[in-house]
């Protein structure tokens, strides 16, 4: 059998994240690690946004706004985001910049193979793959099981699911500086939904129609909607550069209760996505910093996860979804057309003091909330 010290199976956000931080701390020199995918990484597969004011991955940010807007279909506000920007970091120009820190490493290797599975052994970890079995101390595994999740009821999974065109306008019609962050004024046929535009100039942009539901739609629905969109902006003579297409698993799932000792679940699979939201970016960030001081520390994985508040939070805001999922645009309105931006992002980034809390909290709905509350602590 092969063998390394550790071995990541799937090399997805956070699992790259995960690596960057070993080799950026320089601690791990003298152990092997492998990166087990059959997705070799080469292409430009996705788009990662978050709002950031520490100049996080500034080397291959792709485009920043100073400013977004929120809509439904009475308000249309313009949200000053200082000192946050909104970023935009395409998928390919962060594997290239991974992948080149990657090559610079004598202990790291990337194997464009299929995981079978893996298995924590006590003494040592087994990983099967659709050519070889290997050994190895540690697993961090990136692949999402989404029927753990749906196979029980306690904790809801909405998705977030999406298709976007980047396209070229032939007159001017974007605000380059300005990103819309939500425009829920499309109709929400009984689901929150909503539209996303992200300008790199005047006459580019990404355009995507985004729900928070239960069910995934036809490709042809969404499109339908990106079509009428553009017909409401003005955009009649225009191409379609490239288009994305994408589901995120929003749910407050404990995926940490499947952690052992030798084998951790991250990314998606460890709950790594903010529930509530479905970024990603930023909370791969921080979650793989904070794994590589907890392995400088300890060797459990069963310790890593800690329930915080926020994570209650996020629960209400899905349990409230997954029962009545028209209410998003009613709640994300409440916060954003009247709320401080920067206090809700800095909510969102789970950095809030508990008086912050509370100055985001007392703009939602509180019927809804205090209901949620009450089910979650006095289920029938």
């Amino acid at each position: 059998m092969l063998q390394a010290h550790y071995i990541f199976t799937g090399s997805g956000l956070s699992a790259l994240m995960t690596v960057y931080e070993m080799l950026l701390s320089e601690k791990f020199k003298d152990k092997t690690i492998l990166l087990i995918d059959e997705n070799s990484k080469k292409t430009n597969d996705r788009t990662w946004c978050f709002w950031d004011k520490n100049n996080l991955f500034d080397e291959v940010v792709a485009t920043q706004w100073q400013q977004a807007v929120f809509a439904n279909a009475t308000v249309n506000r313009v949200l000053e985001l200082d000192p946050y920007q909104y970023k935009k970091i395409n998928g390919l120009d962060f594997y290239n910049l991974v992948f080149k820190k990657i090559s610079e490493a004598q202990n790291v290797q990337f194997l464009n193979d299929k995981v079978l599975e893996f298995k924590d052994l006590g003494s040592h970890c087994l990983v099967k793959t659709a050519s070889e079995t290997y050994t190895c101390n540690k697993v961090f595994n990136s692949i999402y099981f989404p029927e753990i999740v749906k196979s029980q009821d306690k904790f809801p999974l909405i998705q977030q699911h999406f298709v976007g065109w980047f396209v070229k306008s032939a007159t001017p019609v974007f605000t380059p500086n300005c990103a819309t962050f939500m425009d829920f004024s499309v109709e929400q046929k009984g689901n929150t939904r909503f539209m996303y535009v992200l300008p790199d100039s005047e006459t580019e942009a990404l355009i995507e129609y985004t729900l928070f539901s239960k069910d995934l739609l036809q490709k042809e629905e969404y499109e339908v909607e990106i079509q009428n969109y553009m017909n409401k902006l003005g955009i009649t003579d225009y191409e379609i550069v490239e288009k994305e297409q994408g589901n995120i698993p929003m749910t407050c799932y404990p995926f940490w209760k499947h952690n052992s000792k030798n084998c951790i679940n991250i990314g998606s699979a460890g709950g790594w996505t903010k529930a509530s939201t479905g970024y990603t970016f930023k909370n791969a960030t921080k979650k793989s910093k904070a794994l590589i001081e907890f392995m400088n520390l300890e060797s459990n994985f069963t310790r890593f996860h800690k329930i915080d508040k926020f994570w209650l939070y996020d629960l209400l805001l899905l349990d409230i979804l997954s029962a009545k999922n028209e209410l998003g645009s009613t709640i994300f309105s409440a916060l954003f057309t009247k709320g401080n931006a920067t206090v809700i992002f800095k909510f969102l980034d789970e950095e809030t003091t508990f008086w912050e809390d509370l100055q985001v909290i007392w703009k939602c709905p509180k019927n809804i909330f205090i209901h949620a509350l009450l089910k979650r602590l006095f289920p029938l």
